[in-house]
């Protein structure tokens, strides 16, 4: 079925626009208190970031579930695997998330988490969509079973400790000088807590939100400011969030932005020789480089793929039992201590294994050599130029001229009238022959 609402995270869209509106946010708390808790009386985990509307939204929300003798317990602002840890931890019918991540105030969104605290499958998503067309119009409980909200303090704590543990609360950081950038989103506080609970020599940009700013000039998609700050103060590493705290970037030494496999990289690497690798590998999505599987493969380990979405790489992880999994994006899942990603506890193992090196970021974190790799986004509009035969022949022409030297990957974009037009191999100009080859065609068809 097309979808009206879920996109490749949860929902999301410019505020008081189809589909981020109050409305839709009322028919999505009905819609999931039907298919969720049909008969009512459960709890219901929401957070939220620090975007203006996220009272907003999350007004619509509490409305909606109470209406259908719901509990929705309120954690404030929380990073989004707060919300996914206190929804398995309290065996509530859903965990909700009020936020857009990455995007600026303007937009936000909702992300949502089954009673296990992992995101929804198609299968669901789909089933809520049919459920929200027509949530105004079901049967209601008595006016007795209408509930109330309440918040829940203590959340940030246990989730600070359940980090904490997975490291290490004893680790000392206090020989390394870190910039840390909190986005002014959800981890303004519980960021800079927990590098000072672990003694670290700290300069803290991106946390004074104002809820406009979320992501305005800081965080893990703006990193100019962490990258001067970082060469300005003479710091070892800097570490970015995005707005909601599932994702981390790292910055070396050097001011250099450090791509996220490097970072999966580093982190298998270290578990492996731990012995507490699970799967016998990680999984990655089909946009990690080819050098990353390479590395792997030198370890005697193995890279197994997904479409992209960390809830895809969450999904395969538990089918196939690995405890490592993300994207290069920066969204890093380990799944013994969390079940989305999560850009603190990602932070805190990689400085886990800078405390303990001799050896500078910029070193430490150049775990292999990339692939060369671009990617080209292509706009459309109409109709998708993915269906047309001559993309789908120079397609087939890519792969043949790529073999087993590298590959291609073409996928439309999730949130965007965008193409994403990805090339990579082991030689530099092998891959720029394939990917003018495919953008040429995509172009003419667009």
């Amino acid at each position: 079925m097309a979808r009206q609402y879920f996109g490749t995270d949860g929902i999301r869209g410019r505020v008081n626009a189809h589909p981020m509106t109050a409305e839709t946010a009322l028919r999505l708390a009905i819609a999931a208190a039907r298919t969720f808790a049909p008969n009512g009386g459960r709890e219901v985990v929401i957070g939220r970031d620090t975007r203006r509307s996220g009272e907003m939204i999350e007004a619509a929300l509490i409305a909606g579930l109470t209406s259908m003798g719901l509990k929705p317990v309120l954690l404030g602002v929380v990073p989004t695997p707060n919300v996914a840890l206190m929804t398995r931890e309290t065996g509530a019918a859903l965990g909700l998330m009020v936020s857009a991540s990455h995007n600026k105030a303007d937009d936000n969104g909702v992300k949502l988490f089954s009673p296990e605290g992992i995101k929804l499958t198609d299968e669901t998503e789909e089933a809520l969509e049919s459920a929200m067309a027509s949530a105004f119009e079901g049967e209601y409980p008595a006016p007795s079973t209408v509930s109330t909200p309440h918040s829940l303090t203590g959340a940030t704590t246990l989730y600070l400790d359940r980090c904490l543990q997975a490291v290490g609360a004893d680790m000392d950081l206090s020989a390394l000088k870190i910039v840390l950038d909190c986005a002014h989103g959800a981890a303004f506080e519980v960021g800079p807590a927990a590098l000072r609970q672990l003694g670290a020599n700290l300069t803290i940009i991106g946390d004074q939100p104002d809820g406009l700013n979320i992501n305005a000039g800081v965080g893990s998609t703006a990193t100019d400011l962490l990258k001067t700050t970082v060469v300005d103060t003479g710091a070892d590493i800097g570490i970015a969030f995005d707005g909601d705290a599932d994702r981390v970037i790292v910055v070396d030494e050097t001011g250099e932005e450090v791509d996220g496999d490097q970072v999966m990289a580093l982190i298998a690497g270290e578990l492996h020789r731990a012995g507490k690798l699970t799967g016998g590998g990680m999984v990655a999505t089909v946009m990690s480089n080819m050098g990353l599987a390479e590395y792997l493969k030198e370890l005697d380990l193995t890279l197994a793929r997904t479409k992209v979405g960390d809830r895809y790489v969450g999904e395969h992880m538990r089918q196939h039992g690995f405890n490592l999994g993300g994207e290069q994006s920066g969204h890093i899942i380990l799944s013994d201590v969390s079940t989305t990603g999560d850009g603190l506890l990602a932070a805190l193992q990689v400085l886990k294994t800078l405390s303990n090196s001799d050896r500078p970021a910029s070193e430490l974190l150049h775990v292999f050599d990339p692939a060369p790799q671009k990617l080209v986004n292509i706009r459309f509009s109409g109709s998708n130029p993915l269906d047309a035969d001559t993309v789908k022949a120079a397609l087939s022409d890519a792969d043949d001229m790529l073999g087993k030297r590298g590959r291609m990957v073409v996928r439309k974009s999730g949130t965007e009238p965008l193409i994403r037009v990805m090339a990579e191999a082991l030689e530099e100009d092998l891959m720029l022959r394939a990917l003018a080859h495919v953008v040429s065609a995509v172009e003419a068809a667009a």
